[in-house]
């Protein structure tokens, strides 16, 4: 909502991509599509389902430990995301 340009990038697999998923969003379903896929001078975000998910958890480690330096997590994901109201 604050209007950054950064690539927000959904974690989970195929199905959960389909199923459901912020408006915009790349999907990297495996840790080397995400390396090959990305550029590491891009403010990148990566979320999945909720806070509970540990998928986002280590995407940011992995995209960290591979010299990716402007990371966020979006903690919350889709269930936050719904709960404030988005589509």
């Amino acid at each position: 909502d604050q209007g950054d340009d950064f690539k927000l990038v959904f974690v989970l697999g195929e199905w959960q991509y389909r199923a459901k998923h912020i408006p915009g969003s790349l999907h990297v379903d495996t840790p080397e599509k995400g390396l090959a896929q990305l550029n590491k001078e891009d403010d990148i975000v990566v979320y999945c389902s909720n806070p509970q998910c540990a998928a986002s958890q280590y995407a940011y480690k992995l995209l960290e430990g591979n010299g990716f330096q402007h990371i966020r997590r979006y903690a919350g994901g889709i269930q936050d995301w719904e709960e404030a109201g988005y589509p």
